[in-house]
């Protein structure tokens, strides 16, 4: 019995961050702090219930639930993609790999920021990738005024933009919110 309320919890939670993650997302698109080419976007918090969650449930729940964002996200969302191979490492794998992340420190001290760090560089490593050997046959000349010598420039360029700023801000979100979310990261 036990099992099946902890299971029955841990999906409600998942829809719950899965949705709150969805309405972050809408909101880059309604208030845009700044917008890269297909898709990307400099400021949001999307990734900041997707992390909670991976961290408070662990690794093996948290890349479900990044699945399950990525898919609906792309479904639902404002997404880009050229072909079957961008929908699944820009969306599925790329948002399972953030929350796989943030779950493999759950219960580690400090564990929420490294949680953060590494699934969000794991999520920017997957996007970086599949920017090199699927997006870098679409690369523009110049960005930002640079001439693009390599996919392996650009993309680094291109998702270390939208990366770099999102993760430091979860961070920020989660020590301004230290205090308020240690009961739920605690709770059993």
């Amino acid at each position: 019995m036990k099992n099946t309320r902890k299971s029955t919890r841990a999906l409600t939670e998942a829809a719950i961050m899965v949705a709150l993650a969805l309405v972050f997302n809408t909101l880059k698109d309604v208030i845009p702090l700044g917008q890269l080419p297909n898709g990307g976007s400099l400021l949001n918090i999307t990734m900041v219930p997707l992390v909670l969650y991976g961290y408070r449930y662990g690794a093996g729940w948290g890349a479900l639930a990044g699945f399950v964002f990525g898919g609906i996200n792309y479904f639902i969302g404002s997404s880009s993609a050229i072909d079957w191979m961008t929908i699944i490492f820009d969306y599925f794998l790329a948002f399972s790999m953030l929350t796989l992340g943030a779950g493999l420190f759950r219960g580690k001290k400090n564990g929420l920021y490294w949680g953060t760090l590494v699934g969000g560089g794991l999520e920017f490593l997957t996007s970086y990738l599949t920017g090199v050997f699927i997006w870098g046959k679409y690369m523009p000349e110049t960005f930002l005024g640079l001439t693009m010598p390599s996919p392996w420039v650009y993309s680094l360029l291109y998702n270390g933009l939208w990366a770099v700023p999102n993760i430091a801000l979860a961070v920020l979100v989660f020590y301004a919110l230290k205090k308020p979310l240690r009961p739920y990261l605690q709770a059993e």
